[in-house]
C-alpha cells in the first residue's frame, strides 16, 4: 500500500514537471492524409507558428490510409508526453461507427485539446442537372426518384453522409456513386457523370466563378463570406443540418497531463488570431474556433452518436 501510494505521488510530480518544462524535444504534428492537401496546408501553417511559439521544430508527419485510422492509431498508441498529435478532421467520428474494428479506441485512446476550425460543405450540381436553387433541386429528385445520381469522396465519407441526411429528412433518393478522392468527384461532375455532390467550397471555387458548376447550398448554420448570395440547408427548413458543420480538430494520446492539454490548446488557439493565418483560413475553407477541451470533448462526442445513428438508418455497409 505504501508502495503503491509512493509511485502515484512520484508520478504525479513528474507529470508536473513534465508539463512545467514542456516541450523539450520536437513537436509531431500526425497529419492523416498526404502532403499537399488543405488539411496539410494549414498543419503546415499552424505549426510554423507554434516553432516559434515553443522554440522547438514542429514536424508534420503524413501518414495516409485506411480513411485517417492510420494516422490516429500512430498517435493513440504514442507516449502520452505531448510531442505527439494529431491533426484531424470529423472523419474521426465517424470512424468508430463506420468500420467493423479499429486498432485503437477513440474515447480512451486520444483526448480532444481544441477543435481547431469550423468548416462547412457545399452542395453542387453540374451542367447536367436543370436546377438553379436547392428548393428546384429537391423538387426534380422528387419527380425523379432513383434517376438522379451524386459523387461521393467513398463509401462513410462525410460528403456521402451529408446526401445521405439530405435524402433520408428530404425524402428524395438519389443514387450514390463513389470515388477515390475530390479530384476524380469533381471531374466527374464536371463531365455530367454524376449530377450532384456535397464538397469543400476550396475545390469547386474556380468552376463555380466559371459557371461550370452551380452551388445551391451549404452545410452549418451561417452563410459563407466567401459566398454570401448561397443560402444554408436549414433556411430551406430541411431538419437535421442544425449541427452539420464540420471541423478541424486537435487531438493528444490519453494521458497527456492536464497542465500540457491546457498549453496545447491556448497555443493552438493563438495561432487562430495570427493576421495571415486569419487571411489564408477563407482560401482553406474554414472559419477559426479554438475551443476548450472540455467543449470539443462535448462537440467530439455528439458527433459520435449522430453519425452513429445515421450510419445505422442509411444501413451503410461497415468497413474491414
Amino acid at each position: 500500500m505504501i508502495k503503491l501510494i509512493f509511485f502515484t505521488v512520484l508520478i504525479f510530480f513528474v507529470n508536473i514537471i513534465q508539463a512545467q518544462t514542456w516541450p523539450t524535444k520536437p513537436v509531431k504534428l500526425i497529419v492523416p492524409f498526404p502532403p499537399g492537401g488543405a488539411l496539410d496546408t494549414v498543419a503546415r501553417n499552424v505549426g510554423q507558428k507554434l516553432s516559434d511559439i515553443w522554440k522547438q521544430p514542429v514536424l508534420i508527419d503524413n501518414k495516409p490510409g485506411a480513411g485517417g485510422n492510420i494516422g490516429a492509431d500512430f498517435v493513440a498508441k504514442s507516449v502520452p508526453d505531448g510531442h505527439t498529435l494529431f491533426i484531424s478532421p470529423q472523419s474521426l467520428a465517424i470512424a468508430p461507427s463506420l468500420y467493423k474494428k479499429l486498432p485503437y479506441d477513440v474515447s480512451k485512446d486520444l483526448t480532444p485539446v481544441t477543435q481547431l476550425m469550423s468548416s462547412f460543405l457545399v452542395l453542387v450540381v453540374g451542367p447536367s442537372v436543370q436546377a438553379n436553387s436547392f428548393n428546384e433541386f429537391i423538387n426534380l429528385a422528387k419527380s425523379k426518384p432513383g434517376v438522379l445520381n451524386y459523387a461521393s469522396t467513398g463509401l462513410g465519407s462525410t460528403p456521402h453522409l451529408m446526401m445521405e441526411m439530405l435524402m433520408n429528412n428530404a425524402k428524395i433518393s438519389i443514387t450514390h456513386i463513389p470515388y477515390k478522392g475530390d479530384a476524380a468527384m469533381n471531374q466527374a461532375l464536371l463531365t455530367g457523370e454524376v449530377g450532384a455532390a456535397f464538397t469543400p467550397l476550396v475545390g469547386v471555387l474556380g468552376p463555380m466563378k466559371s459557371g461550370k458548376f452551380r452551388v445551391l447550398a451549404i452545410t452549418g448554420t451561417k452563410r459563407a463570406g466567401l459566398i454570401p448570395e448561397i443560402p444554408t440547408i436549414t433556411e430551406s427548413k430541411i431538419d437535421g443540418f442544425e449541427n452539420s458543420a464540420g471541423w478541424l480538430g486537435i487531438f493528444a494520446p490519453s494521458g497527456t497531463p492536464a497542465n500540457i492539454i491546457k498549453t496545447l490548446q491556448l497555443d493552438f488557439s493563438k495561432t487562430m488570431n495570427y493576421p495571415d493565418i486569419k487571411e489564408k483560413m477563407p482560401s482553406w475553407g474554414y472559419e477559426a474556433v479554438g475551443s476548450s477541451s472540455e467543449a470539443f470533448t462535448l462537440k467530439f462526442n455528439s458527433d459520435v452518436i449522430q453519425f452513429s445513428k445515421l450510419i445505422k438508418d442509411a444501413e451503410i455497409t461497415l468497413l474491414d
